[in-house]
Protein backbone atom coordinates (compact mmCIF):
# COMPACT_ATOMS: atom_id res chain seq x y z
CA UNK A 1 0.00 0.00 0.00
CA UNK A 2 1.40 3.35 -0.78
CA UNK A 3 2.73 6.25 2.04
CA UNK A 4 0.10 8.04 2.59
CA UNK A 5 1.20 12.10 1.77
CA UNK A 6 -0.91 14.78 3.37
CA UNK A 7 -1.33 18.39 2.35
CA UNK A 8 -1.28 21.15 4.71
CA UNK A 9 -4.81 21.87 3.89
CA UNK A 10 -6.15 17.92 4.56
CA UNK A 11 -4.24 17.85 8.20
CA UNK A 12 -7.48 18.48 9.95
CA UNK A 13 -9.26 15.51 8.13
CA UNK A 14 -6.16 13.78 8.78
CA UNK A 15 -6.16 14.02 12.77
CA UNK A 16 -10.00 13.26 12.59
CA UNK A 17 -9.22 10.37 10.58
CA UNK A 18 -7.00 9.34 13.68
CA UNK A 19 -9.42 9.97 15.95
CA UNK A 20 -11.57 7.85 14.25
CA UNK A 21 -9.45 4.71 14.20
CA UNK A 22 -8.32 5.03 17.65
CA UNK A 23 -12.43 4.98 18.76
CA UNK A 24 -12.46 1.51 16.23
CA UNK A 25 -9.46 -0.13 18.15
CA UNK A 26 -11.68 0.53 21.15
CA UNK A 27 -14.36 -0.51 19.85
CA UNK A 28 -12.24 -3.52 19.20
CA UNK A 29 -11.45 -4.38 22.45
CA UNK A 30 -14.95 -4.43 23.57
CA UNK A 31 -16.59 -0.60 24.03
CA UNK A 32 -19.77 0.43 22.82
CA UNK A 33 -18.84 3.37 21.11
CA UNK A 34 -20.26 2.80 17.18
CA UNK A 35 -22.66 5.98 17.87
CA UNK A 36 -19.60 8.03 18.84
CA UNK A 37 -17.53 6.73 15.93
CA UNK A 38 -20.34 7.09 13.11
CA UNK A 39 -20.87 11.28 14.32
CA UNK A 40 -17.05 11.69 13.77
CA UNK A 41 -17.24 9.95 10.31
CA UNK A 42 -20.00 11.87 9.26
CA UNK A 43 -17.88 15.66 10.38
CA UNK A 44 -15.49 14.09 8.74
CA UNK A 45 -17.17 13.48 5.55
CA UNK A 46 -18.87 17.12 6.12
CA UNK A 47 -15.19 18.37 6.68
CA UNK A 48 -13.99 16.72 3.37
CA UNK A 49 -16.70 18.09 0.85
CA UNK A 50 -16.00 21.77 2.76
CA UNK A 51 -12.54 21.57 1.69
CA UNK A 52 -12.73 20.01 -1.51
CA UNK A 53 -15.32 22.50 -2.46
CA UNK A 54 -13.72 25.66 -2.15
CA UNK A 55 -10.07 25.23 -2.76
CA UNK A 56 -7.87 27.59 -4.06
CA UNK A 57 -5.94 27.34 -7.68
CA UNK A 58 -3.01 27.09 -5.74
CA UNK A 59 -4.12 24.31 -3.66
CA UNK A 60 -5.63 22.51 -6.43
CA UNK A 61 -2.39 22.57 -8.01
CA UNK A 62 -0.87 20.59 -4.86
CA UNK A 63 -3.61 18.56 -5.00
CA UNK A 64 -3.08 17.91 -8.99
CA UNK A 65 0.73 17.18 -8.05
CA UNK A 66 -0.27 14.52 -5.06
CA UNK A 67 2.18 11.59 -5.55
CA UNK A 68 -0.58 9.02 -4.90
CA UNK A 69 -2.72 10.25 -7.52
CA UNK A 70 -3.22 7.47 -10.42
CA UNK A 71 -0.67 7.69 -13.07
CA UNK A 72 -0.76 6.70 -16.83
CA UNK A 73 0.22 3.14 -16.34
CA UNK A 74 -2.31 3.14 -13.33
CA UNK A 75 -5.29 4.12 -15.76
CA UNK A 76 -3.86 2.25 -18.17
CA UNK A 77 -4.09 -0.85 -15.66
CA UNK A 78 -7.48 -0.01 -14.69
CA UNK A 79 -9.26 1.24 -17.91
CA UNK A 80 -7.65 -1.06 -20.67
CA UNK A 81 -7.05 -4.48 -20.82
CA UNK A 82 -3.97 -6.11 -22.94
CA UNK A 83 -1.59 -3.65 -22.72
CA UNK A 84 1.19 -4.03 -24.84
CA UNK A 85 3.81 -1.27 -24.62
CA UNK A 86 5.72 -0.36 -27.30
CA UNK A 87 9.57 1.09 -26.92
CA UNK A 88 11.85 3.48 -29.02
CA UNK A 89 11.91 6.22 -31.28
CA UNK A 90 13.75 4.66 -33.88
CA UNK A 91 16.25 7.50 -34.12
CA UNK A 92 18.18 8.07 -29.96
CA UNK A 93 16.42 5.67 -27.87
CA UNK A 94 13.90 4.86 -25.32
CA UNK A 95 12.30 7.73 -22.65
CA UNK A 96 10.60 6.22 -19.95
CA UNK A 97 9.05 9.87 -19.33
CA UNK A 98 6.43 8.59 -21.94
CA UNK A 99 4.93 4.76 -22.23
CA UNK A 100 2.67 4.09 -24.53
CA UNK A 101 1.63 0.88 -26.62
CA UNK A 102 -1.56 -0.87 -27.80
CA UNK A 103 -4.73 -1.94 -26.10
CA UNK A 104 -8.24 -2.56 -25.63
CA UNK A 105 -10.73 -0.39 -24.33
CA UNK A 106 -14.04 -2.71 -23.97
CA UNK A 107 -12.86 -4.85 -26.57
CA UNK A 108 -11.63 -2.23 -28.80
CA UNK A 109 -8.31 -1.57 -30.44
CA UNK A 110 -6.85 1.52 -29.60
CA UNK A 111 -3.37 2.82 -28.90
CA UNK A 112 -3.19 4.37 -25.78
CA UNK A 113 0.21 6.95 -24.13
CA UNK A 114 1.04 9.50 -21.84
CA UNK A 115 3.35 10.94 -19.50
CA UNK A 116 4.63 8.71 -16.28
CA UNK A 117 6.16 10.22 -13.30
CA UNK A 118 7.07 7.75 -10.28
CA UNK A 119 6.35 7.50 -6.53
CA UNK A 120 9.41 6.66 -4.72
CA UNK A 121 13.07 8.24 -5.34
CA UNK A 122 14.31 5.43 -7.80
CA UNK A 123 11.36 5.45 -9.99
CA UNK A 124 10.99 9.36 -9.94
CA UNK A 125 15.17 9.43 -11.56
CA UNK A 126 14.03 6.21 -13.93
CA UNK A 127 10.85 7.93 -14.93
CA UNK A 128 12.89 11.66 -15.12
CA UNK A 129 10.27 13.15 -12.61
CA UNK A 130 7.76 12.86 -15.71
CA UNK A 131 9.65 15.94 -18.38
CA UNK A 132 9.95 13.78 -21.24
CA UNK A 133 13.05 13.99 -24.02
CA UNK A 134 12.87 14.66 -27.60
CA UNK A 135 13.11 10.83 -28.08
CA UNK A 136 9.90 10.98 -25.64
CA UNK A 137 8.02 13.08 -28.19
CA UNK A 138 9.17 11.13 -30.79
CA UNK A 139 8.24 8.11 -29.58
CA UNK A 140 4.71 9.01 -28.96
CA UNK A 141 4.15 10.50 -32.23
CA UNK A 142 5.60 7.08 -34.22
CA UNK A 143 2.62 4.96 -32.14
CA UNK A 144 -0.18 7.94 -32.95
CA UNK A 145 1.46 7.44 -36.98
CA UNK A 146 1.06 3.81 -36.30
CA UNK A 147 -2.58 4.13 -34.99
CA UNK A 148 -3.55 5.70 -38.00
CA UNK A 149 -2.08 3.36 -40.45
CA UNK A 150 -4.21 1.11 -38.08
CA UNK A 151 -7.33 3.54 -38.08
CA UNK A 152 -6.92 2.98 -34.04
CA UNK A 153 -7.97 5.70 -31.72
CA UNK A 154 -5.61 7.71 -29.65
CA UNK A 155 -5.80 7.91 -26.40
CA UNK A 156 -3.65 10.22 -24.23
CA UNK A 157 -2.98 10.92 -20.49
CA UNK A 158 -1.22 14.56 -19.89
CA UNK A 159 0.90 14.55 -16.59
CA UNK A 160 4.17 16.58 -16.64
CA UNK A 161 5.70 19.54 -15.13
CA UNK A 162 6.91 20.30 -18.82
CA UNK A 163 9.05 18.95 -21.30
CA UNK A 164 13.10 18.09 -20.22
CA UNK A 165 15.07 21.33 -20.20
CA UNK A 166 18.82 19.94 -20.14
CA UNK A 167 21.73 19.89 -22.90
CA UNK A 168 20.97 16.69 -23.67
CA UNK A 169 17.87 17.09 -24.73
CA UNK A 170 17.71 20.85 -26.40
CA UNK A 171 20.97 19.46 -28.56
CA UNK A 172 18.91 16.44 -29.64
CA UNK A 173 16.11 18.93 -30.83
CA UNK A 174 13.76 19.43 -27.86
CA UNK A 175 11.61 22.36 -29.50
CA UNK A 176 11.58 20.62 -32.60
CA UNK A 177 10.22 17.44 -31.59
CA UNK A 178 7.59 19.80 -29.74
CA UNK A 179 6.91 20.83 -32.71
CA UNK A 180 6.49 18.75 -35.38
CA UNK A 181 3.98 16.76 -32.57
CA UNK A 182 1.56 19.93 -32.72
CA UNK A 183 1.84 19.70 -36.41
CA UNK A 184 1.19 15.88 -36.85
CA UNK A 185 -1.67 15.41 -34.16
CA UNK A 186 -3.34 18.17 -35.64
CA UNK A 187 -3.62 16.00 -39.02
CA UNK A 188 -3.90 12.66 -37.68
CA UNK A 189 -6.70 11.07 -39.59
CA UNK A 190 -7.71 8.56 -36.80
CA UNK A 191 -10.04 10.10 -33.64
CA UNK A 192 -7.60 11.82 -30.41
CA UNK A 193 -8.87 11.94 -26.93
CA UNK A 194 -6.94 13.63 -24.44
CA UNK A 195 -7.21 13.56 -20.78
CA UNK A 196 -5.38 16.02 -18.56
CA UNK A 197 -5.09 14.21 -15.18
CA UNK A 198 -2.32 16.05 -13.49
CA UNK A 199 -0.57 18.74 -14.35
CA UNK A 200 -0.44 20.36 -17.55
CA UNK A 201 2.88 21.91 -17.81
CA UNK A 202 3.63 24.08 -21.00
CA UNK A 203 4.70 22.51 -24.40
CA UNK A 204 5.85 19.32 -22.46
CA UNK A 205 2.20 18.73 -22.19
CA UNK A 206 0.38 19.98 -25.34
CA UNK A 207 2.74 17.77 -27.25
CA UNK A 208 0.72 14.89 -26.50
CA UNK A 209 -2.27 17.09 -26.19
CA UNK A 210 -3.95 18.04 -29.37
CA UNK A 211 -7.11 16.20 -29.74
CA UNK A 212 -10.46 16.12 -30.78
CA UNK A 213 -11.84 15.82 -27.28
CA UNK A 214 -9.83 17.60 -24.12
CA UNK A 215 -11.16 15.94 -21.29
CA UNK A 216 -9.73 17.21 -17.57
CA UNK A 217 -10.21 16.07 -14.27
CA UNK A 218 -11.64 18.15 -11.57
CA UNK A 219 -8.80 19.05 -9.59
CA UNK A 220 -6.02 18.65 -12.36
CA UNK A 221 -4.14 21.98 -13.56
CA UNK A 222 -3.36 23.35 -17.33
CA UNK A 223 -1.14 25.79 -17.88
CA UNK A 224 1.58 27.66 -20.06
CA UNK A 225 4.24 26.65 -17.22
CA UNK A 226 4.52 26.28 -13.16
CA UNK A 227 3.17 28.31 -10.84
CA UNK A 228 6.73 28.91 -9.48
CA UNK A 229 7.87 29.44 -12.45
CA UNK A 230 5.76 32.27 -13.50
CA UNK A 231 6.28 34.03 -10.17
CA UNK A 232 10.22 33.67 -10.38
CA UNK A 233 10.07 35.34 -14.41
CA UNK A 234 7.71 38.11 -12.89
CA UNK A 235 8.40 38.65 -9.46
CA UNK A 236 12.23 37.05 -9.20
CA UNK A 237 10.57 35.04 -6.55
CA UNK A 238 9.70 31.72 -7.21
CA UNK A 239 7.64 31.19 -3.42
CA UNK A 240 5.31 33.84 -5.02
CA UNK A 241 3.70 30.06 -6.24
CA UNK A 242 0.32 30.75 -4.94
CA UNK A 243 0.16 33.99 -6.61
CA UNK A 244 1.04 33.17 -9.78
CA UNK A 245 -1.83 30.42 -9.75
CA UNK A 246 -4.08 32.81 -9.33
CA UNK A 247 -2.53 35.00 -12.52
CA UNK A 248 -2.63 31.92 -14.56
CA UNK A 249 -5.93 30.81 -14.00
CA UNK A 250 -5.17 26.88 -14.34
CA UNK A 251 -7.81 25.07 -12.88
CA UNK A 252 -10.20 22.91 -14.57
CA UNK A 253 -13.19 25.74 -13.82
CA UNK A 254 -11.00 27.55 -15.38
CA UNK A 255 -10.09 26.05 -18.58
CA UNK A 256 -13.30 25.21 -19.58
CA UNK A 257 -14.69 28.71 -19.09
CA UNK A 258 -12.27 29.72 -21.77
CA UNK A 259 -13.09 27.03 -24.27
CA UNK A 260 -9.78 25.02 -23.97
CA UNK A 261 -11.21 21.97 -22.73
CA UNK A 262 -14.56 19.81 -23.61
CA UNK A 263 -15.51 18.55 -20.66
CA UNK A 264 -14.50 18.47 -16.84
CA UNK A 265 -14.36 14.70 -15.13
CA UNK A 266 -15.14 14.45 -11.73
CA UNK A 267 -12.98 13.28 -8.82
CA UNK A 268 -13.80 11.13 -5.79
CA UNK A 269 -14.53 13.64 -2.88
CA UNK A 270 -11.77 14.08 -1.19
CA UNK A 271 -9.36 13.83 -4.70
CA UNK A 272 -8.40 11.23 -6.96
CA UNK A 273 -5.09 10.25 -4.49
CA UNK A 274 -7.84 8.91 -1.99
CA UNK A 275 -10.17 6.46 -4.02
CA UNK A 276 -8.35 5.61 -7.36
CA UNK A 277 -10.77 2.58 -8.61
CA UNK A 278 -13.87 5.94 -8.79
CA UNK A 279 -11.57 8.32 -10.39
CA UNK A 280 -10.14 5.44 -13.45
CA UNK A 281 -14.20 4.18 -13.49
CA UNK A 282 -15.62 8.00 -13.99
CA UNK A 283 -12.62 8.61 -16.52
CA UNK A 284 -13.01 5.86 -18.50
CA UNK A 285 -16.75 6.15 -18.59
CA UNK A 286 -15.85 10.05 -20.09
CA UNK A 287 -13.69 8.48 -22.75
CA UNK A 288 -16.12 5.97 -23.85
CA UNK A 289 -18.64 8.55 -23.99
CA UNK A 290 -16.54 10.54 -26.32
CA UNK A 291 -14.93 8.38 -28.16
CA UNK A 292 -18.69 7.32 -29.42
CA UNK A 293 -19.13 11.13 -30.20
CA UNK A 294 -16.56 10.37 -32.98
CA UNK A 295 -17.17 7.29 -34.42
CA UNK A 296 -18.80 8.20 -37.15
CA UNK A 297 -17.20 11.33 -38.45
CA UNK A 298 -15.27 10.65 -41.90
CA UNK A 299 -11.34 11.71 -41.96
CA UNK A 300 -12.00 15.33 -43.45
CA UNK A 301 -14.59 15.66 -40.43
CA UNK A 302 -12.41 14.58 -37.72
CA UNK A 303 -9.43 17.49 -38.84
CA UNK A 304 -11.75 20.08 -39.31
CA UNK A 305 -13.65 19.41 -36.00
CA UNK A 306 -9.98 19.70 -34.32
CA UNK A 307 -8.67 22.72 -36.74
CA UNK A 308 -11.98 24.30 -35.46
CA UNK A 309 -11.56 23.15 -32.14
CA UNK A 310 -8.28 24.69 -31.64
CA UNK A 311 -8.60 27.77 -33.66
CA UNK A 312 -11.76 28.72 -31.53
CA UNK A 313 -9.52 29.18 -28.40
CA UNK A 314 -7.88 32.64 -29.54
CA UNK A 315 -9.61 35.74 -28.11
CA UNK A 316 -8.87 38.94 -29.51
CA UNK A 317 -9.07 42.10 -26.84
CA UNK A 318 -8.75 45.69 -28.58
Amino acid sequence: MAVQHNLEFEKPIVELEQKIEELNQLSREGLDIGADVAALESRVEAMRKEIFSGLSRWQTAQVARHINRPFTLDYIREIFTDFTELHGDRTFGDDTAIVGGLARLDGRPVMVMGHQKGRDTKEKVFRNFGMPNPEGYRKALRLMKMAEQFRLPVITFVDTPGAYPGIGAEERGQAEAIARNLRDMASLKTPVVVCITGEGGSGGALAIAVGNRVLMLEHSVYSVISPEGCAAILWSDGSKGAQAADALKLTAQDIISLGVIDEIVPEPVGGAHRDHATTTANLKQAILRNLASLANLSDDALLEDRYRKFRAMSQFVE
